[in-house]
């Protein structure tokens, strides 16, 4: 049976409430989560109501975070985080590498908060303007399907440009630098580099790439704690019901005010990141799994994946 986005909110609520009437527990285990600075999640940990939802099933959540979902997947493999939320081609290329990752839920498309930038006084118009040029981008990351498909578009190859591979830190300093021509980076490092820098938006991913987040879990964790799971997606919804929105902009200035000390970032580039995001999680559907389907199979076409995958054989069973 597959769960629709309403049954899924239905049942998410119903998890919450039936945790609350619970006997109480000791919360002596801990649940690892792994997060990055963007998304539902860190909304989630900023309001520190997570644990609130896991304290009836005896676990607490214990934050980890990370600069970018392959190293994210890498903590999970080796099963160091029971759960995470990451962008769309991470979960790929674990899968293909073997890690025991299976998808939980999805947040609708956020195209337009991912793109390819460049300097301000950049002479590159245009992505064909890309030929021969060097281009940061975090191996194995959201933005990198972007490049792929943007290229494509283009008439280009990946192979008529350098890519340079550096987590979000390096890539910014290399950019600022002049050491490479063009970023490739996803929010809030995004809306930074355009608010501080006046960096230029070349593309985003806007009829290229739907730039979904998935929370995804290590397997024997998830099937050994389904409870624990459940109540995480719970506490996501409620956050998601409550920030759905967020996009007018006085919504996503006071969220912007709430995320600002937890995140470390200014108010207005955490309000121009916000007001890109999407919300509203849901399991993945058909349609969802013929997309993450389509990025595997492109990777593979390119050599970028070690073997072919099947994506579904990762996506979480409804539960009865």
């Amino acid at each position: 049976m597959t769960l629709t986005r309403r049954s899924f909110a239905t049942g998410t609520a119903a998890t919450l409430a039936a945790l609350a009437t619970g006997s109480p527990a000791r919360a002596d285990r801990v649940l690892r989560v792994g997060y990055q600075k963007y998304g539902t999640m860190l909304l989630l940990k900023a309001r520190g109501s997570l644990d609130t939802a896991l304290k009836p099933l005896g676990f607490r959540a214990e934050w980890r975070e990370f600069p970018g979902g392959p190293q994210l997947l890498e903590a999970l493999n080796a099963k160091a985080v029971d759960i995470g939320v990451v962008g769309e081609t991470p979960p790929i290329f674990a899968q293909g590498a073997g890690a025991p990752l299976v998808y939980l839920a999805h947040e609708p498309p956020a195209p337009k908060s991912e793109a390819i930038v460049v300097r301000k006084d950049s002479p590159i118009r245009s992505v064909a303007d890309l030929k021969g040029k060097k281009v940061a981008l975090n191996k194995g990351s959201n933005v990198h399907y972007l490049l792929v498909r943007a290229l494509e578009e283009a008439g280009l190859a990946y192979t008529d440009i350098q890519p340079v591979f550096l987590a979000p830190a390096d890539g910014r300093a290399a950019f600022d630098g002049g050491s490479v021509d063009a970023w490739v980076i996803w929010d809030p490092f995004l809306a930074a580099v355009e608010v501080s820098s006046g960096a230029r938006i070349l593309q985003d991913a806007t009829g290229l790439a739907a730039n979904h987040q998935f929370y995804v879990g290590e397997r024997s964790f998830t099937e050994s704690q389904p409870q624990a799971i459940d109540a995480v997606l719970a506490a996501i919804a409620v956050v998601d019901r409550e920030t759905n929105g967020v996009q007018d902009q006085q919504a996503s200035a006071a969220a912007a005010r709430e995320l600002s000390p937890a995140v470390g970032m200014p108010v207005p580039i955490l309000a121009k990141a916000l007001a890109r995001q999407s919300w509203g999680v849901a399991p993945l559907g058909p349609e969802v799994i013929a997309g993450q389907q389509h990025i595997a199979d492109t990777f593979l076409r390119l050599g970028l994946l070690p073997r072919p995958i099947q994506v579904a054989d990762a996506v979480r069973q409804a539960r009865s």
